[in-house]
């Protein structure tokens, strides 16, 4: 595995995002034992970048995270994210920055996480009842005490990631970033390499689309968010498998499976960029980490390149409003 740096944090080059092992998929949060040994997997792999948040479950996947690393702490980059559970009241999927929120979520994060700091600490979306600085200052204290080491914005815009630099240095931003979902390209990317800042791409396979194992919406479960994603429904559905098609023709070319010809081409597009592609299963967190070591041609990175975007808005419509793109 190698390693990279986002900002000075040093991570490895792919990390392991965990919310599918509680939170959003089928099958969440029906294996524990099996997320565990995931993580652990991960971690002898040489994976040191682990990705979790307050609202995921919620809380349960902090906690998750928290028992698996119990005894490793200190072999991993832990990053979590606050802002979308507001303890004053409003609950989960109440966008908080505020800073008295995120006091009370930095000590809860710590608690379930079992640890004395948060590597990276998120800001999980752009919260526009409070002021960007406010924000940014109020993790700068939490820096400063020691309860945190870097601090990380997720699907900010460009005014809203150099409002907050201008306040406390931004390690990376964490935004949607894949073969399928590029838009980013155009006004973020350039300005975090502008400022130095590291990008930590979600979703990177795509939600599971571009590992060609998505045939059908058939399994889905009702709790599965995918199930009313615009990408997975009706024609869009249809018109993204040929995109998924193509991955898998470049992946039979490049002998690797689709998810790590996926993972390549991100990893191609520079040293500044370390995926978290989430998974529960051990076989899958062994097949994305081989990814490291694919090395993908000229014609194949153009090739991949030149695929068109998804059909189809990546989130329905109320989630699709947090989002500063």
């Amino acid at each position: 595995m190698r390693y990279i740096k986002l900002r000075d944090l040093e991570v490895s080059r792919i990390g392991l995002g965990a919310m599918g092992m509680s939170h959003g998929y089928t099958d969440s949060g029906t294996d524990e034992a099996e997320s565990i040994r995931t993580i652990h997997r991960a971690l002898d792999l040489g994976v040191t970048f682990v990705d979790t948040a307050e609202i995921y479950g919620p809380y349960v996947n902090e906690e998750l995270v928290g028992r698996a690393l119990k005894g490793r702490r200190d072999q991993v980059v832990l990053a979590t994210k606050f802002g979308l559970v507001s303890h004053a009241g409003d609950g989960a999927w109440n966008l908080d920055s505020a800073p008295a929120n995120i006091r009370t979520a930095v000590e809860g994060s710590l608690r379930r996480l079992g640890t004395d700091h948060i590597d990276l600490y998120y800001q999980h979306r752009v919260d526009p009842d409070t002021p960007i600085e406010e924000t940014a200052g109020a993790v700068a204290e939490l820096i400063a005490e020691g309860k945190v080491r870097a601090f990380g914005l997720s699907e900010a815009g460009p005014d809203t990631i150099r409002r907050a630099h201008a306040v406390h240095p931004v390690t990376a931003v964490q935004s949607e970033y894949s073969l399928w979902t590029r838009g980013l390209e155009e006004r973020v990317l350039p300005l975090l390499r502008e400022l130095r800042i590291g990008l930590v791409p979600f979703s990177p396979l795509g939600h599971g689309f571009l590992t060609g194992a998505i045939r059908s919406t058939d399994d889905f479960e009702e709790g599965d968010f995918r199930h009313g994603n615009p990408r997975f429904t009706g024609e869009n559905f249809r018109r993204n498998l040929r995109i998924a098609d193509e991955v898998q023709a470049v992946a039979a070319e490049a002998g690797a499976t689709p998810a790590q010809t996926a993972l390549a081409w991100l990893l191609a597009q520079g040293d500044d960029i370390a995926p978290i592609p989430g998974t529960k299963r051990v076989h899958r967190v062994e097949e994305n980490t081989a990814a490291d070591g694919v090395e993908l041609t000229p014609a194949h990175l153009a090739k991949l390149g030149s695929l068109p975007q998804a059909a189809g808005e990546t989130h329905p419509e109320g989630a699709r409003q947090m989002l500063e793109r």
